[in-house]
């Protein structure tokens, strides 16, 4: 059978092993519904097959899964695709899993994982040092000091990010307008919704929006990251309310990151680093997540104020979030800049 007609009945291979390695019967046709019904929507929806999917192809699966499922049965149902990606790429029928992305996004937790990998700080300076790439190294540095998510991070717009600096020549939104180094980060963009004129790839989950100081090290790596990044192609009445931070300077020229793009990009380093291996789970690998992770438990532990990192982190309510921005110039900016860590050798 040619390689081709191989990869048109993955599904039908992979269930064939399911039951070959001992799964019971209604495991396997747990997976079979699944899987069928996966098929089935990438046809009708996008006209692709399993193999062709990518990860905002998973992603428009789940948020289906989400209107139809409970939060753990949307859950399971993400596990099942998981394995089955995971045994494409070990047998050589996909190049990688692109729902390694997704389930990362729906595991996030503030509490700290006493099974993660434990990275010290100046493990974690000895990385960023190596990291070269004016915007590999804005990605790595604006992660590690915000503690956003990579979602939030290619939602950033040009006028989300206010520094006082001549590679700055755009006018940045009212709300940081009179807060220079900071970024705002929005919880309006929604995965799939036009937001600024322009469908975004990924969700802001943030319950209030918020701004984020800019130390000295994150201002020099979007000083230098500005002063490469390519044009866009945004133009329109809409252009300065869309034009993104962060844009690709390779097959993606000058278009938005995705997500997945930051993944791989955290991933290609964390891989020479020794930090990242096919097949790890959360424990073992680093990934973008990881340095939210990172940023909370030594913010936390530094500042000894959880409020402060549940609002930088977008996870204060409404009844509390009032007293850090109305106080942010005192409270929150001030607070961070004394306890940020720094990410220098």
């Amino acid at each position: 059978m040619t390689e081709s007609r191989q990869r048109q009945n993955t599904v039908e291979y992979f269930l064939q092993d399911i039951e070959h390695h001992g799964r019971n019967e209604r495991t396997a046709d747990a997976y079979r519904r699944v899987l069928s019904d996966y098929k089935a929507f990438l046809e009708a929806r996008f006209g692709k097959t399993p193999t062709d999917a990518s990860y905002r192809d998973c992603m428009a699966y789940v948020h289906e899964l989400r209107t139809t499922h409970s939060k753990s049965t949307v859950a399971t149902y993400a596990s099942y695709l998981n394995r089955f990606y995971s045994y494409l790429v070990r047998v050589g029928h996909a190049d990688e899993n692109p729902m390694t992305v997704v389930l990362e996004e729906m595991n996030e937790s503030i509490e700290s994982n006493p099974t993660r990998r434990d990275v010290t700080l100046p493990q974690m300076r000895s990385f960023v040092t190596e990291i070269r790439h004016p915007l590999h190294r804005a990605i790595v540095v604006t992660l590690l000091k915000t503690g956003m998510r990579a979602g939030e991070l290619c939602n950033l717009d040009l006028i989300d990010c206010h520094i006082d600096h001549e590679a700055t020549t755009w006018q940045p939104r009212a709300h940081i307008a009179g807060r220079p180094d900071s970024l705002f980060v929005s919880a309006e963009h929604t995965y799939g919704e036009k937001s600024g004129g322009e469908r975004r790839t990924a969700s802001n989950k943030r319950k209030r929006e918020t701004v984020v100081p800019v130390d000295e090290e994150l201002r020099t790596a979007l000083v230098r990251w500005l002063a490469v990044r390519p044009d866009t192609n945004f133009t329109g009445p809409s252009m300065a309310a869309s034009e993104p931070l962060f844009v690709g300077t390779a097959d993606s020229w000058g278009q938005r990151l995705t997500p997945h793009v930051v993944h791989h990009v955290v991933e290609k380093y964390a891989r020479e680093y020794g930090w990242y291996r096919t097949g790890g789970g959360a424990a073992e690998n680093v990934t973008p997540h990881y340095f939210r992770h990172f940023f909370t438990t030594h913010l936390r532990d530094r500042t000894g104020d959880r409020g402060i990192v549940q609002y930088l982190r977008g996870d204060v309510a409404s009844d509390v979030i009032d007293t850090y921005t109305h106080n942010w110039g005192d409270r929150v900016r001030n607070t961070y800049l004394e306890h940020i860590y720094s990410l220098s050798v």
